[in-house]
């Protein structure tokens, strides 16, 4: 249980914290100084994290709420796409990092760097971690 607990988080803080920091907030889709090209990406990435983010609780949870047929490997497959759904996002922020060009912040609201990583490598190790739980122990 504690393992799913753990994908659990991951999966709420992916879909809750890209919804406040990219949605909810000046810096990205409301930023009167992003072009319109910039805010599609933006709105893309926003709907591709919530999409996982539901992935991630859908595989996390339907062999509790649906028992029927769920044998332990078909457990064990729904949690292997759990974990995947629920850390490609964060490791797609972590590589992000490495092109050429991008920073964590824009210039206007605040010195460069990147206060996302400690967030991104959180919730990335929660998901590995509540996947080794829920499978290797």
């Amino acid at each position: 249980m504690l393992g799913k607990i753990l994908l659990t988080l991951d999966a709420v803080g992916m879909i809750a914290g890209t919804l406040k920091a990219d949605y909810f907030s000046c810096t990205h889709i409301f930023n009167p100084r992003w072009p319109p090209h910039a805010k599609f990406h933006g709105a893309q990435t926003i709907t591709i994290a919530v999409m996982l983010g539901v992935a991630t609780l859908y595989y996390t949870w339907w062999p509790s709420l649906f028992p029927h047929g769920a044998t332990p490997q078909r457990v064990e497959d729904a949690l292997g796409r759990a974990v995947i759904a629920g850390t490609l996002y964060w490791v797609a922020g972590l590589v992000a990092t490495l092109f050429p060009g991008v920073d964590g912040v824009d210039p206007e609201f605040g010195p460069s760097g990147w206060p996302q990583m400690p967030f991104f490598t959180l919730f990335a190790s929660l998901g590995v971690l509540g996947w080794a739980y829920e499978t290797w122990v």
